[in-house]
């Protein structure tokens, strides 16, 4: 009788160990769009937290007056996306930038993210 209970204790131990590392892995497994598969959902996107890869087009970002506001657009197979970012820019952030952001696509066709992550090169070459 006394394994018995052992036994049901460790299976049940063992069921809220698993089901707890499927939820974290679940929440970090976060799937990202591309910018013509984000605009191709259309109003259904609208105000949901979404990632979005891309490229930093040449020549548009603008740096706010404030210096915490940023606007750029992101490209990607012909399709772009105007964003909005609010905070410290990371140092690798450049123009023909690879680039993941993570924020809400407003109803005006405005991304605002709250979250960039630029893509590290894959060779880092000293400065001139």
């Amino acid at each position: 009788m006394r394994t018995k209970k052992f036994l049901i204790g460790g299976l049940i131990v063992c069921l809220a160990i698993g089901y707890l590392g499927f939820l974290g892995f679940q929440s970090s497994a976060t799937y990202y769009y591309s910018v013509s598969e984000l605009t191709e959902q259309g109003s259904t996107i609208y105000d949901e937290n979404v990632r979005v890869k891309g490229q930093v087009a040449p020549g548009s970002v603008e740096q706010g007056t404030t210096g915490n506001t940023l606007k750029f657009i992101v490209i990607e197979g012909g399709t772009s996306l105007p964003v909005t970012y609010q905070g410290v820019v990371p140092d690798t952030f450049g123009m023909a930038t690879e680039i993941v952001i993570e924020g809400q696509l407003n109803s005006t066709g405005t991304f605002q993210a709250h979250t960039l992550m630029p893509k590290c090169p894959s060779k880092y070459v000293p400065q001139q």
